[in-house]
């Protein structure tokens, strides 16, 4: 099993957006110098708790400041930006990171998002444009030119050479382009469906493992489309982790702090708004009421010392049937840096060598 990092990235509205951004650059250059295989970061317009609209501002700087670590947008919202534009932006991006790039793309999923760009979410709109924007993409860099492609929402044409040298020539460093995730959230996610499908990475959000169970069996429905073989090892789980000395002082760091913060003050009666607080019980006859921060931290979060945290994750991965990387979820304590950054090294360094046995590619279900 691996770790990485997937972050909104989250802030408190009262935070400074130069602020904000720093603290996620000191972040990434921690996991870096841990270790961990690679980080994603979100982008949102509407949202003053995911304050960060281009992911690519971080990211540039990101590469200039680690080594090892891959990082990619987690991810691009394609309905918000032109294809062609974005396919050379992201190509241009791939050679300044030396091919360290992964490339995540979403179809957005906040209601005040599509008001701002007139996008029907209610209709599923920002599905049908965010595959038509992936295919437009994959054409620029894998196709020669010269041809159009007349979409539904785009015209995109790749001409050929015009007064002998003016010509595209914009391709990722990685051939044939980086690695492309997707992050499902519902059940029976057609996000996961088209990550089978293509044999993308799929990312499952922050909900209750039980629930997650379900996402797998969404990979392989769109994997059987195209007669493809999903391997377990390519799923990653995005957990909420707070790892301490002793499980009450983990508690104290999490449910008491930014992470119950945010929790309560944003990310739980978001939820609410949408009817999707069901994603985040262990029991479907649980009261929305009962959904607190308290009742998640119990249920879903992975909190407490290297010895508990050990044992939570052993048992998440053997409930959802085997995964191959662990994203710890992202949370603002430029407050307290040192515990955030003691939580992230006692994750490297004391529980991950105690799940070494854990081979999402030798499980039965795989």
């Amino acid at each position: 099993m691996e770790i990485g990092y997937f972050t909104m990235p989250s802030h408190p509205p009262e935070c400074g957006l130069k602020e904000g951004h720093d603290w996620d650059l000191q972040t990434l250059r921690w996991l870096d110098e841990l270790g961990y295989q690679e980080a994603w970061i979100g982008e949102h317009h509407t949202a003053p708790w995911e304050p960060h609209p281009s992911p690519d501002l971080i990211l540039a700087q990101a590469f200039l400041q680690t080594k090892n670590i891959r990082l990619g947008p987690g991810g691009f919202l394609l309905p918000y930006h032109h294809p062609a534009e974005l396919a050379n932006r992201v190509a241009m991006l791939d050679h300044l990171s030396g091919g360290r790039l992964n490339f995540g793309v979403a179809a957005s999923g906040l209601p005040s998002d599509w008001a701002m760009f007139n996008v029907d979410g209610m209709s599923g709109q920002n599905r049908d444009m965010t595959r038509e924007a992936l295919e437009i993409i994959l054409k620029m860099w894998t196709e020669d030119a010269p041809w159009t492609h007349t979409g539904k929402f785009w015209t995109v044409s790749k001409p050929d050479t015009m007064f002998d040298f003016l010509k595209p020539h914009l391709k990722p460093l990685q051939a044939p382009h980086p690695p492309i995730g997707v992050a499902g959230l519902s059940k029976g996610s057609d996000t996961l469906k088209l990550a089978g499908e293509r044999g993308y990475i799929p990312m499952s959000l922050n909900l209750n493992p039980a629930y997650v169970g379900s996402h797998w069996e969404s990979v392989e429905i769109g994997a059987a489309k195209t007669g493809r073989k999903p391997k377990r090892s390519d799923w990653r789980l995005v957990r909420e982790v707070f790892i301490a000395d002793t499980d009450e002082e983990a508690w104290r760091l999490s449910v008491g702090d930014m992470m119950g913060r945010m929790m309560h003050e944003y990310f739980l009666p978001l939820l609410g708004h949408f009817g999707f607080k069901d994603y985040l019980k262990a029991a479907p006859d649980v009261a929305d009421s009962d959904v607190t921060v308290e009742y998640c931290a119990r249920n879903n979060w992975i909190v407490g010392s290297p010895a508990t945290v050990t044992e939570k994750i052993e048992r998440i991965y053997h409930e959802v049937g085997g995964f191959g990387t662990l994203l710890v979820f992202g949370f603002d304590y430029k407050h307290k840096p040192e515990a955030w950054h003691n939580s992230l090294r006692l994750l490297k360094q004391e529980v991950m060598p105690r799940l070494k046995h854990l081979d999402a590619d030798l499980t039965k279900a795989a």
